[in-house]
């Protein structure tokens, strides 16, 4: 059983800082990619950050230079530093992490690979003016 564990969402003012932390527990196998999402209310999910299993990063257009993604790969966690924050930021942010389990296979070197894609429960994050 895997759980995604997230905590540091909360409310904060406008050009105040937040960090969020998600840890992943259980039978998780390798994780390649940890990132963070967000909803705003009649609004799409969209990219904040991604991070990969080597440290490659991607982030969303509107928080580049102010949110830095990071990850602990011994604790299965990966964290957002948000800084600067702007009301515009206030959104559902939602842990996501990409895992991948594989069983060798005789005759196949690359295995029998399954990938799997979880989600945390969402942690609300508010930024008054």
């Amino acid at each position: 059983q895997v759980q995604l564990v997230e905590s540091g969402g909360g409310l904060v003012q406008a050009g105040g800082s937040l960090r969020l932390s998600c840890a992943a527990s259980g039978s998780i196998g390798v994780i390649t990619t940890m990132g963070w999402y967000r909803q705003a209310p009649g609004k799409e999910r969209e990219l904040v950050a991604t991070i990969g299993r080597f440290g490659t990063t991607d982030y969303g257009d509107s928080v580049k230079g102010r949110f830095a993604i990071s990850r602990d790969n011994a604790k299965s966690a990966v964290y957002l530093q948000m800084n600067s924050m702007k009301p515009e930021d206030t959104a559902v942010y939602y842990c996501n992490l990409h895992s991948r389990i594989t069983v060798p296979l005789r005759g196949r070197p690359e295995g029998d690979r399954s990938f799997y894609d979880y989600w945390g429960q969402g942690t609300q994050v508010t930024v008054s003016s």
